[in-house]
């Protein structure tokens, strides 16, 4: 899924990080009532070194998020390459063959269109066989539900028909060269999502980030409550969650590939692949054009 027009409210953020704020509101409260009313001012710290630590943290936050992001663009550019060389391969089905293989050739553009939808289930945890667009145009053979990899093992089922083909001198050469670095070039997109699915950031740089936020916090109430008084319990709470939100940036983005809201759009790709292909053959009635769901979701 990806957020196009979606807008959360700020209960909506209250809401998902409520036990944040309890916890950084809880930890102002406490420094100001020790300091302000009981009077404990031997337990008040300077300014400069919790600033120090602020920044820091600030820094840390965000090379996570822009890590994450990273991984995120990532994605959709290779599912951008997807989309090209699926319109390419389409082209090279249906003019590299005779007009007399019409139908092997229809079996290439059809078989892909399953291949990016079995991907796009891999990617996501789904199964595949209970996805109504793979299944659509899929072939239903034993050997493809026991492969440990569907899409490389559709891939397989490519190559050997070009091989057939190629045999029986239906298909030339250079031809069959052409669209065998096209089938390269599915297997490279494949393994970069694959790589980037199974390689999530090390735990460790969230585990880091998060526990010098809880620490900052119950540290930069004792450098303002003097200043400022009761004022540093809302704002220890704004500036502790400016961080927190940060590092949830990084967290949410780190897998493009998920089914959170901003996972990329790989049901609306998938269709746009499939559009544009059976258009290509012909005579088939065409998937509608998703739409944003009512909060601003593409799928």
């Amino acid at each position: 899924m990806m957020t196009l027009n979606y807008r959360r409210r700020p209960i909506g953020i209250v809401a998902w990080q409520y036990k944040n704020i309890l916890y950084y509101g809880a930890g102002a409260t406490v420094a100001w009532a020790l300091i302000d009313p009981l009077g404990f001012k031997f337990l008040e710290l300077p300014v400069m070194p919790v600033t120090v630590v602020g920044a820091a943290i600030g820094i840390f936050a965000s090379f996570r998020a822009n890590q994450a992001y990273d991984r995120w663009w990532e994605g959709r550019k290779l599912w951008g390459r997807m989309i090209n060389s699926s319109r390419h391969w389409c082209d090279q089905a249906l003019h590299y063959t005779r007009l007399e293989d019409r139908e092997a050739a229809e079996r290439l553009v059809l078989r892909h269109v399953s291949y990016v939808n079995a991907l796009r289930c891999l990617l996501r945890g789904q199964d595949p066989y209970a996805d109504a667009d793979f299944l659509r145009f899929a072939e239903d053979e034993p050997g493809l539900r026991s492969s440990t990899n569907l899409t490389h093992a559709l891939l397989d089922q490519q190559m050997g028909e070009l091989v057939a083909l190629a045999d029986a001198q239906q298909l030339d050469g250079l031809r069959l060269q052409s669209m065998d670095g096209t089938l390269m070039d599915f297997l490279n997109i494949q393994g970069g999502c694959e790589r980037i699915k199974g390689t999530p950031l090390p735990r460790g740089v969230g585990f880091i980030v998060e526990l010098l936020i809880q620490v900052f916090a119950l540290m930069l109430p004792f450098a303002m409550v003097h200043e400022l008084g009761w004022v540093a319990i809302p704002l220890n709470m704004l500036v502790c969650m400016s961080f927190a939100l940060i590092s949830e940036a990084g967290r949410v983005l780190e897998d493009p590939f998920s089914l959170f809201y901003n996972g990329l759009p790989l049901n609306a790709l998938c269709i746009k692949i499939e559009q544009n292909l059976l258009e290509r053959l012909g005579g088939r009635p065409l998937p509608p054009t998703p739409g944003e769901d009512p909060p601003g979701i593409l799928m």
